[in-house]
């Protein structure tokens, strides 16, 4: 019967000086921090100061429903178009806000309506549509 044997020390793994946990939960809000100390994103404006302009309006995709996979998406590639512009040499700042129009708005609305819609004058059901915008807008700040 053979003993047993730590085949770990077998392997011929890399050896870093860098963990192999990563403990984000513990790591990201410490390099934000680090970032935020540094005036980072403050810095890199500046360095753009005087270049071409491009913007990039930041928000969710429609204030029409809860935080899904979808809206992270939406976030992640707006982000990396902002840093890849920026890092092209544009002055490229990054601007939330909400996106609050649209059609998927007044689709939800006219099913929450129903038949009641045909009765409204069109500036109430803009007003509806405003209030469900809004309604989405509280919950996605709660979601964040």
């Amino acid at each position: 019967m053979c003993p047993l044997k730590d085949y770990k020390e077998t392997l011929n793994l890399p050896r870093t000086p860098f963990a192999m946990k990563a403990k984000l939960a513990q790591k990201e809000p410490e390099t934000l921090r680090r970032w935020d100390a540094a005036s980072l994103y403050a810095k890199i404006i500046a360095s753009r100061q005087g270049r071409p302009v491009f913007v990039l309006h930041d928000g969710p995709p429609y204030a029409n429903g809860h935080i899904h996979l979808g809206t992270a998406m939406n976030k992640v590639l707006k982000d990396f178009i902002v840093k890849s512009k920026t890092m092209a040499g544009y002055l490229a700042p990054y601007l939330p806000g909400w996106d609050c129009h649209g059609l998927p708005i007044e689709i939800h609305v006219d099913k929450l309506l129903g038949e009641k819609k045909k009765e409204l004058p069109i500036t109430a059901f803009r007003e509806e549509c405003k209030a469900y915008a809004l309604k989405f807008i509280d919950i996605q700040r709660a979601d964040v």
